[in-house]
């Protein structure tokens, strides 16, 4: 009898070791069977709907995805709507979100049942940067300007933005308390709205991220007074800093993809993968080059960390942002 017991446990504990020996095999052999969404928690036209459908497209041309990657946008009530569509879709291995830093402020401001350290964190591809823009036509050249027409506005100043809460009204927050202005926000559905209508004239200023205002900057209809970066950006190298000009004004948004709660650890690797090979090809390179962002490559536990110590940045900056108004 213990002599039969002994050799059904060796047998169990054989087969175990084999399940367990071959777990990275089948791991490494996982792949999506059916298409990919990618969700994006922003309208269309701005910088987090065009840097999506550039991943997209790098994506499709480099053949690093077995099935196709469909983008869609859910970007209502400032981002509240893919949050909620993504917790809703927890253990499902066939959606990613391509995220902002709403990611971070929309939970923190409604009550949407979200709790972002559920996600579960993918990649993070770089920090996207931000610059103050006036119409061409304008006669602000520096700061200096731009604080004294503010000022003289009495209150009627517009700035556009992409949502109350969301990434220009905290930098806007940040503009009234270090200068003590009075600025009107005008949110739109997104970056590239705020872009055209700064050179519409139907707003007097942005903090719109480079790529969004590119276009226009070099038609020569919008200009950039001062970056909220560290040092200044390549593509504007005329263009001072807030903190070369005596303002630590300092601001960035994390380009970041996460997944639903409780995605398969090889689903996870492989998305995780995918993205570590769009960072490493040429185009990406070059686009980060071009429209001024700082590819920051970062996956796994140390994203997930990065993701909450943001949130508690972002939620100090909120309760600024409340206090001032």
């Amino acid at each position: 009898m213990t002599t039969k017991l002994t050799r059904r446990l060796s047998l169990a504990l054989a087969a175990s070791a084999a399940l367990v020996a071959s777990a990275p095999a089948f791991a490494a052999d996982w792949k999506p069977s059916k298409p990919v969404e990618m969700v994006i928690m922003a309208g269309q036209g701005g910088g987090a709907d065009r840097l999506a459908r550039l991943f997209q497209s790098i994506i499709q041309k480099e053949n690093l995805a077995s099935m196709p990657i469909l983008p869609v946008n859910k970007g209502g009530g400032s981002g509240a709507e893919a949050l909620r569509y993504l917790k809703d879709k927890e253990g499902d291995n066939h959606v990613i979100m391509a995220t902002l830093n709403s990611l971070y402020t929309t939970p923190l401001r409604t009550d949407i049942g979200v709790d972002i350290a559920e996600f579960t964190p993918i990649a993070r591809m770089a920090l996207d940067t931000f610059v103050l823009w006036v119409n061409a036509d304008s006669d602000i050249y520096t700061l200096e300007d731009y604080v004294a027409a503010v000022k003289a506005s009495g209150g009627q100043w517009k700035m556009g933005g992409t949502g109350t809460g969301q990434e220009d009204s905290l930098v806007t927050s940040m503009l009234e308390t270090e200068f003590g202005l009075e600025i009107t926000y005008v949110p739109f559905k997104g970056g590239g709205d705020v872009a055209k209508n700064l050179v519409g004239g139907h707003i007097d200023s942005t903090v719109n991220n480079p790529s969004e205002q590119l276009g226009f900057f070099t038609a020569g209809k919008s200009r950039p007074i001062a970056t909220f970066t560290p040092t200044r950006l390549a593509a504007f190298p005329d263009t001072p800093t807030m903190t070369e000009l005596g303002h630590e004004l300092v601001y960035d948004m994390q380009r970041s993809f996460v997944a639903p709660a409780g995605m398969a650890p090889e689903a996870v690797a492989y998305y995780t993968e995918m993205f570590e090979k769009l960072n490493a090809s040429q185009e990406w390179q070059v686009y980060t080059s071009e429209k001024s962002l700082a590819p920051d490559f970062l996956t796994g536990d140390a994203l997930g960390e990065y993701f909450l110590v943001e949130r508690e940045k972002h939620a100090a900056l909120l309760e600024m942002s409340e206090q001032g108004s």
